[in-house]
């Protein structure tokens, strides 16, 4: 096993982020596979959603949470947010030493689900349009029909707690329905935010239809990291959670507590404070 990296110990936190509560959906799961460990998480709601956003201006956004993340002692972070993680999750792995785990759609296990030969990836326009993504496609070798479906306007029904509303409902109706017309049996959620809106998608796709997130994929690869680094909490420890957001905490904390399952405080961001 190689040692502690950078001369962190293992009792330091896991620092978490996503462009909105999204990442939340990662988040959860990391809790579950790892209830040792103090989890970070910031919520960058104030320049929410990245989809539409730049890839320098989101690759900006990754550095400055990163830092924030950083000087709070962060001995690991996880980019909970595919577009970030297009834009700048190699940006991070090249400036800091310590673990950086970050999102990939689960296009290959849904190629190895799939009945129809017809798989279906939902995400933002950035990250269908990220170089990282497209250099995920050519690696893999598949007769496999993947459609990418762009979907606008879902991050902001999520962020606005519309989880099953008219207009959340309608914009899912109109982006499965082309895929589904082409056959798509397996759906990939490609973005953090999308997990909150699986029983409506499952609703509306139907029951045959299989949908498969990154959640889970994205825990154990932290779980793995952190264990080769011997930087694992020790096992007696009962791990916490602290939440930031860019936005209005009080705006924001009804909807995290919906969303995290209990009432949790949300502290403000404020840059360079």
């Amino acid at each position: 096993m190689a040692s502690a990296a950078c001369g962190m110990i293992a009792t330091q936190p896991i620092g978490v982020f996503d462009s909105g509560l999204g990442g939340l959906t990662v988040l959860r799961e990391i809790r579950r596979l790892l209830p040792n460990e103090d989890l970070f998480y910031v919520a960058d709601s104030a320049h929410a959603p990245y989809g539409e956003q730049s890839a320098a201006f989101i690759a900006a956004r990754t550095l400055a949470i990163t830092e924030f993340l950083l000087e709070r002692g962060a001995k690991a972070i996880v980019v909970a947010c595919n577009t970030a993680t297009g834009a700048a999750a190699q940006l991070l792995r090249d400036r800091y030493p310590l673990p950086v785990i970050a999102l990939e759609p689960a296009v290959k296990p849904a190629l190895a689900r799939t009945r129809s030969g017809v798989v279906a990836v939902l995400a933002t326009r950035q990250t269908l349009a990220s170089p990282r993504f497209a250099a995920l496609l050519r690696r893999l070798e598949t007769h496999t029909e993947i459609v990418l479906q762009p979907c606008p306007g879902l991050v902001e029904c999520v962020e606005a707690g519309d989880l099953n509303g008219e207009r959340t409902r309608a914009l899912v109706r109109e982006y499965l329905e082309p895929v589904l017309a082409r056959g798509a049996d397996t759906l990939v959620l490609g973005c953090t935010h999308y997990p909150w809106l699986t029983p409506l998608i499952q609703e509306l796709a139907g029951a045959e239809v299989q949908i498969l997130d990154s959640g889970g994929a994205v825990a154990r690869q932290v779980q793995r990291r952190l264990s080769d680094a011997e930087l694992l909490a020790p096992a007696e420890r009962v791990g916490c959670e602290q939440f930031w957001t860019s936005a209005s905490p009080s705006r924001m904390q009804p909807l995290l507590a919906r969303l995290w399952g209990r009432d949790v405080p949300v502290l403000h961001w404020v840059e360079n404070a």
